[in-house]
């Protein structure tokens, strides 16, 4: 065996020397190695709360994407259902009453149309917003105009000149309403 200070042949005496171990020394080297196994246990901790901020998130964009993945074919399909609206306020209810064997077939087919496609709008999330009566409420209406009503506490929803929509909790498309001012303050 030899001395790796001096590279000559160990002796008994030099082994010994090289074996004692001074106390300062060692607890130096045990401070540093529990600071770098501190480092080490913070950086793994962080790390873990990283990635499972990332999994949360990915959860959500996912969930998103699922949710609203649909709502550029479904802003398209609100022109149709306003249109099967506009083809059934075209004919007053007097002429709907008196229309004969021919057109009344065809009124009630665009009635059924309407019904279907919303309820199949429904089915995929997506909902109508008639606030008829209700308070004004800036995330889902467009006031369009403000019209003096005493009857009704300001701020009331008295017309819907065109109905809104929403998706999941997102607003497709605001009602567009009239609303009421100079009535009663409501509560």
């Amino acid at each position: 065996m030899t001395d790796p200070h001096t590279a000559q042949p160990a002796t008994p005496e030099t082994a010994d020397a090289v074996n004692e171990v001074h106390p300062e020394a060692v607890e130096t080297i045990e401070k540093a190695l529990q600071a770098e196994v501190d480092a080490l246990k913070d950086k793994l901790l962080r790390t873990l709360a990283e990635m499972e901020n990332l999994r949360r998130r990915t959860e959500k964009e996912v969930a998103d994407a699922r949710a609203y993945a649909t709502t550029g074919f479904a802003r398209d399909m609100l022109n149709v259902t306003d249109n099967l609206r506009r083809a059934l306020e075209s004919m007053t209810q007097e002429a709907r009453d008196q229309a004969d064997t021919t057109i009344r077939p065809m009124l009630d087919g665009i009635e059924l149309t309407e019904r279907d496609l919303l309820k199949t709008l429904e089915r995929h999330g997506i909902r109508k917003v008639e606030p008829l009566n209700e308070r004004f409420d800036p995330n889902l209406h467009q006031a369009m105009f403000e019209a003096e009503d005493p009857t009704v506490p300001a701020g009331t929803v008295t017309q819907v000149v065109q109905p809104g929509f929403v998706i999941g909790e997102r607003v497709l498309r605001p009602a567009l309403v009239g609303v009421a001012k100079g009535g009663p303050k409501s509560a």
